[in-house]
């Protein structure tokens, strides 16, 4: 049997990826304002569970993209998470990601406490007078002491990418986050994740931000506009209002008032 390959152009490689997700999801429902999170997360790891198992406080997109607006900071709990993060259109909103796993002072602090670094990271990142978005891609402890704290009112955070992978603690950490009904999350269910997954969530928010990936045109009277995953054909528009129409990954989100 002659196996073929793809004619695919090196610029459209992501693009063409995105395509076969789509394509792939086929009927699949996702929640509206949540698909580029979801689509990325599944280019990330080539894994469509994530399409079920991704989970989305009320409003949690949009609470986030009006922190990051307002300057958030994201901490990580693994420098891999940390390097992961486009950092460079973070800072255009005046964020900065900060991880706290490897400094020395981190180390002395679980020593004296008898617990983890990330715990201890987690301690240290509650001290910040920031608005800050945790991305939890590792240790269910961070998150553990996340929930702790959130509990105690000793922390508000404007939303938590709850994605750590692994066995020990890690779905129950999960739950426990899920339970939170005043703290807007992100959260993959069950025993997958990992820091590249929070990498690429946190990415992907960055990018429905981007104005410049915005691209709207007038077409029999309406002015439609696609998605902003990167992964559309910025020729094209869906002509279906609200609706994914499943073509390029195509998402009409904004109506002009003749509709």
């Amino acid at each position: 049997m002659k196996t073929e390959l793809e004619n695919v152009l090196p610029q459209d490689i992501e693009k063409r990826s995105f395509e076969i997700i789509t394509e792939e999801l086929g009927e699949v429902s996702l929640i509206p304002g949540t698909e580029p999170i979801v689509k990325r997360c599944i280019h990330t790891s080539a894994d469509f569970e994530y399409a079920k198992s991704l989970k989305f406080s009320e409003d949690a997109v949009q609470r986030a993209m009006d922190a990051i607006r307002d300057g958030a900071w994201i901490v990580t709990d693994t420098q891999m998470g940390k390097s992961g993060i486009n950092k460079k259109k973070l800072a255009q909103y005046g964020g900065e990601v900060c991880c706290f796993m490897s400094d020395e002072e981190t180390a002395n602090m679980a020593k004296e406490q008898g617990t983890t670094r990330a715990v201890a990271s987690m301690e240290r990142a509650a001290k910040l007078d920031k608005k800050l978005i945790f991305a939890i891609g590792n240790a269910p402890t961070a998150l553990i002491r996340l929930y702790e704290m959130i509990q105690e009112g000793r922390l508000k955070p404007e939303l938590i990418i709850g994605v750590p992978v692994g066995f020990v603690n890690v779905v129950q950490s999960k739950e426990l986050i899920l339970s939170l009904n005043d703290t807007p999350y992100i959260v993959a269910r069950g025993r997958k994740g990992g820091s590249n997954i929070a990498a690429c969530i946190c990415n992907a928010l960055l990018y429905m931000m981007d104005e410049k990936k915005w691209r709207g045109r007038e077409e029999h009277g309406r002015i439609l506009f696609s998605d902003v995953c990167g992964y559309f054909d910025k020729e094209d528009s869906c002509d279906r209002r609200g609706e994914n129409c499943g073509k390029k990954g195509a998402y009409a989100v904004k109506i002009c008032r003749a509709h």
